[in-house]
């Protein structure tokens, strides 16, 4: 998707999948090849960003599946899952942080807006890339395989925040999506919605993971989530709120 033929692909993409083009910064004849289209960036105002600094946004556009409590996965996946926090983060210390805490899944088809955005305002800690395989991350696949998770090609970010602890960002490869681009570093600030990276060609996904106690998720994915129900929804919209907790 990086040649140039590929450019022949945009516009035959775009009717087919009916892509809403008003909604980006250039039009189908912009781009040379289809990956830079598939990486395409929005335009002004085509993603408002929810609320203050209590509410978390969701990162990207898909289809989102919440884990209020990362010890009862089995609520969601097959049974006899165990959720390995540790493989996911690469490490038992970052993972211990985490225990006991919520994640959303935020799954990303081809058709999709495929930039990835800070959910939080807040100071990138770290960036660390975990090599691995590209297997699919379908919810098909996951229900069975969960572990699909924590062995793809990923990359994890920690994001330190004012109200509400630490974050964990985990853009995660899938089947043909080879490559995952990060557009901070270490040690930046940024405010909400700030751009963070992006995936090149295929589908994929983004882990968010919150520390224990300190967002209560948005009612709506969870409901939707306890039933095995993806929740379609737009990078920006809301993903949660500080829990009442803190």
């Amino acid at each position: 998707m990086d040649r140039l033929t590929s450019r022949n692909k945009v516009e035959p993409f775009i009717e087919k999948y009916r892509i809403a083009m008003d909604d980006y910064r250039q039009g189908p004849e912009g781009y040379r090849t289809f990956n830079e289209f598939f990486y395409r960036e929005l335009g002004p105002g085509a993603r408002p960003i929810a609320g203050n600094e209590d509410v978390v946004a969701l990162p990207a556009d898909g289809r989102h599946l919440a884990i209020p409590d990362l010890s009862k996965v089995e609520r969601i996946y097959a049974k006899g899952q165990s959720f390995d926090l540790p493989g996911l983060l690469g490490s038992a210390e970052q993972a211990e942080r985490f225990t006991g805490g919520s994640m959303v899944i935020s799954r990303l088809c081809p058709v999709d807006y495929h930039r990835f955005h800070s959910p939080v305002e807040g100071r990138l800690t770290q960036i660390e890339r975990i090599p691995g395989p590209l297997y699919s991350v379908s919810p098909v696949a996951l229900r069975n395989r969960m572990s699909y998770l924590w062995c793809n090609k990923r990359a994890m970010a920690l994001i330190e925040t004012r109200n509400l602890g630490m974050v964990a960002f985990v853009p995660i490869g899938a089947t043909c999506v080879g490559r995952i681009h990060m557009t901070v570093h270490e040690g930046c600030r940024f405010s909400k919605g700030s751009e963070l990276g992006y995936f090149a060609f295929g589908g994929s996904c983004v882990a968010t993971i919150f520390e224990k106690d300190r967002v209560q998720l948005a009612e709506d994915l969870v409901r939707y989530s306890a039933n095995t129900r993806e929740v379609y929804a737009k990078m920006g919209d809301i993903l949660g709120t500080r829990s009442p907790k803190r």
